[in-house]
């Protein structure tokens, strides 16, 4: 039985962290299955992932191969079961859609040549310039159902609860994905009609007619209305496609549910994938959040899983990864955990050509990251490359084969289609293990937070259905994604953890905003903000709650209408904004508590009217306010109505001054140091840290101001990662703290990576531990301390055994 519980997978009653590898079996030899398989398990991973082709299982209408009568390579029966005879479980992703580079993103080409009506149409009746289809247009579900009963028919038997080592069924694939990034939203004449349907039964008679000046009744007005909308209802239909999307993908989402509930796939997890990341970077990734959690949180059983392409991880992006795991738990039900199903690893090769080129630590800092906030599984994608075969059906686009990238796929990939290691795969491989050898520990561990969350308003991501010719609605999207990330991420979030906080997000659009589970609040902060919102942060000001503000104070709301009930709360008025220009270079000065700091340059700032507020930003030569400390009922806002600099010292006093203190901090001044903590219920723990740079660094580390370690300092290697036992026992042996990483556990003995150039190891019990030559031990209150006589850099393996 799977059950998914408090933020957990629990699978026959214990608590599970599965590490997938992805391994496309269409794209391999029969017999090279099991010498892929063989790389995934000495990796360390206990699952394998797959998608399954329509395209490839289909190619001609009702002629199926899902036992390998054409292709051998196509029997994904025997391949999921050749992986349970390993020991692994199965996750598998049957589409429809399933992207991989595959021609059609994987839906079979007669499917396009029968149903041209299922194609979409964009703005102003354009053509879709990508190979989506209108999801809900009865011949494509229906297709699509069909599909589902001949997969299913595999799937089905070897789900784990009836014999099989199946353990999760995506749906679908990027869902929105392909119409967000060609701004093409889907307007079929079906989904015209249905979108009307819906204002009509979102809105009342008066308000609709009010909002939309046609006929939504009259086909050829409608669709040419919405098509090529007129300026006076150009926001309207920007706010009302978004929502209508996120309902009509929900549709979709339990459509296929009930497609494969029906043939026979029932207890285990329905998972949808979110995308976004990309130029390695996450500031688009929360579109796909705002697309899709209506689909993922509409009922029990289902799971989201982010895509997650970031390259290396570094001191530019680190706050991105950190920042997407928050938004994406800030939506999930209470029992729903975090998990990626596409987790970047590899080198980065993309294009063949050593044009991309990741640095070791790449899949390991984000592998430790994402465990540290409570990934239940992660599905290293892509684990292994393959052939692209030529299709038998001659397509005539130049080389026939299943995908476009050549013959070749997943040159990137850690093991390569011949099957060799590429240079990463040895790190990769240390992570994974490292996180296994304490797996039950970590599958039930969540993060330990300060007293901060960093909103998170979905609403700020719904902004891909733009109509281009729009000025009113180019004015109110720029603005939004000018402060919806950016400098809200790099400067306020970066700084903030940079400076020693732990903090998760808080969905503040569709959540509780309550002081006393979120004492301070980090709002990233656009000109538009719904009225809703603003009333609702009013409320938690009033109510006792700490603001810290970055960006802008809000004057309208998200369809460009005065509204200004969160400054009228701060009893601040905003009386203008100055911008950069070519012969103009506004400068910030700083005065009351954050007075001494230098002048910094910026390229923005509101001009505000303060109020009874307290003054500590101006602009120089206007003296013009933007940066003001405000009451407002029993709370406190800190406002920065600027583009400001990485200023870390400055968000950390200003979070002292709202009330919340960071809780691990170290000493040492070149920052390029992450960390957090993970506790169970128990009280067991795991300091992780992170070294951003290339360079070692050398630091104190401590916690509400306590040394940890027993106060001794710590080498961070470059671009080194640990994640350090804290009170974490195994059986009658408690380590209560340790330099080193634990990375093998068996009942006598425990082994651990080296880190320092003398690691100690502080242990509790009343067994002996084993003498030797490679440590001495010195017995101090009750704890032995273990003293390593190796230096890390020359081995850093050690095993203790006990006696």
């Amino acid at each position: 039985m799977i059950e998914i519980i408090n933020k957990q997978i629990v699978i026959d009653g214990t608590p599970q962290l599965i590490m997938c590898g992805e391994v496309h079996y269409y794209r391999l030899q029969k017999h090279e299955w099991q010498d892929r398989i063989d790389k995934l398990k000495d990796a360390g991973c206990n699952a394998v992932a797959s998608y399954v082709p329509w395209l490839c299982h289909e190619p001609e209408e009702g002629q199926f191969d899902l036992d390998g009568r054409t292709r051998p390579e196509l029997d994904l029966a025997g391949f999921i079961d050749l992986c349970q005879a390993n020991g692994l479980y199965f996750f598998v992703r049957p589409g429809p859609f399933i992207m991989a580079e595959m021609k059609n993103e994987g839906i079979p080409f007669w499917v396009y040549e029968k149903y041209p009506e299922v194609i979409p149409y964009g703005w102003d009746g354009a053509q879709a310039t990508t190979r989506t289809l209108d999801y809900m247009a009865p011949n494509f579900l229906a297709a699509a159902r069909n599909w589902y009963a001949a997969v299913m028919a595999v799937i089905a038997p070897r789900l784990h609860g009836k014999g099989g080592s199946i353990i999760g069924v995506q749906l679908d694939n990027e869902i929105g994905m392909l119409s967000w990034v060609s701004n093409c939203p889907d307007l079929t004449e079906h989904v015209v009609a249905d979108f009307a349907a819906w204002l009509g039964r979102t809105y009342g008679e008066a308000e609709l007619k009010q909002r939309y000046p046609f006929s939504l009744e009259e086909g050829a007005e409608r669709l040419k209305a919405i098509r090529s909308p007129e300026e006076s209802y150009s926001a309207e239909l920007l706010h009302d496609l978004g929502y209508y999307m996120r309902n009509r993908f929900a549709r979709y989402v339990a459509a296929l549910r009930e497609y494969a509930e029906e043939f026979g796939v029932t207890g285990v997890p329905f998972i949808v994938n979110i995308h976004g990341t990309g130029g390695g970077r996450g500031f688009t990734f929360p579109i796909g959040i705002s697309q899709l959690y209506e689909s993922y949180t509409q009922g029990p059983g289902y799971l989201s899983g982010s895509d997650i392409y970031f390259g290396d991880l570094t001191m530019s992006n680190f706050q991105d990864l950190y920042l997407i795991n928050g938004f994406m738990d800030a939506v999930h039900l209470p029992d729903q955990p975090l998990t990626s199903l596409e987790f970047e690893c590899g080198d980065g090769n993309y294009g063949n050509n050593y044009g991309g080129r990741y640095d070791v630590s790449a899949a390991d800092f984000k592998t430790r990251m994402c465990i540290a906030q409570g990934n239940r599984m992660i599905n290293y994608y892509l684990m292994t490359g393959g052939i692209n075969y030529r299709m038998d059906q001659k397509i005539g686009d130049g080389n026939d084969r299943v995908a476009f990238t050549g013959e070749r796929h997943g040159f990137a990939a850690p093991v390569s289609p011949e099957g060799e290691l590429n240079y990463t795969y040895p790190r990769m491989q240390r992570a994974i293990k490292t996180m296994m050898a304490v797996k039950d520990k970590l599958a039930v561990m969540n993060e330990e937070r300060d007293g901060v969350a960093f909103a998170f308003i979905p609403d700020y991501y719904m902004t891909e259905y733009r109509y281009p010719k729009s000025g009113r609605t180019k004015e109110i999207v720029q603005n939004i994604e000018a402060n919806r990330a950016y400098g809200g991420w790099e400067i306020m979030a970066r700084g903030m953890l940079l400076a020693g906080y732990r903090f998760g997000s808080v969905d503040i659009q569709n959540k509780p905003l309550d002081p006393s589970a979120t004492p301070v609040l980090a709002l990233p902060c656009a000109r538009y903000l719904s009225a809703a919102i603003q009333r609702k942060l009013a409320d938690y000001l009033n109510a006792g709650g700490g603001l810290l503000l970055y960006g802008e104070v809000p004057q309208f709301d998200m369809e460009g209408k005065p509204c200004t009930i969160l400054s009228d709360a701060l009893g601040i008025q905003v009386e203008g904004f100055i911008h950069n220009g070519p012969h103009s270079w506004p400068s910030i000065m700083t005065e009351g508590w954050a007075a001494g700091r230098p002048e910094v340059h910026t390229g923005f700032a509101q001009r505000l009217a303060p109020g009874d507020g307290e003054v500590f930003m101006r602009l120089y030569d206007s003296g013009a306010v933007c940066g003001v400390e405000a009451k407002a009922g029993r709370g406190r806002a800190i406002v920065i109505a600027a583009s400001y600099s990485g200023d870390v010292p400055l968000f950390k006093t200003a979070l002292e001054r709202l009330g919340v203190e960071a809780g691990l901090t170290h000493d040492n001044r070149h920052y390029g140091i992450f960390t957090t903590s993970t506790a169970n219920a128990e009280g067991e723990r795991f300091l992780h840290v992170l070294n951003l740079d290339g360079f070692e660094k050398e630091l104190s580390l401590s916690e509400r101001g306590t040394k940890l370690f027993g106060g001794r300092k710590l080498a961070v290697g470059s671009k080194d990662g640990y994640m350090l036992p804290l009170g974490v026992s195994f059986g009658d042996v408690r380590i209560s703290y340790a330099t080193a990483e634990i990375n093998a556990v068996s009942s006598d003995a425990i082994s651990f990576r080296l880190t320092q150039p003398e690691d100690v190891i502080a242990v509790e019990t009343e067994r002996g531990i084993a003498p030797s030559e490679d440590y001495i031990v010195d017995e101090q209150d009750g704890i032995k301390l273990v003293v390593s006589r190796k230096h890390a850099k020359i081995d850093d393996k050690l095993t203790l055994k006990f006696v």
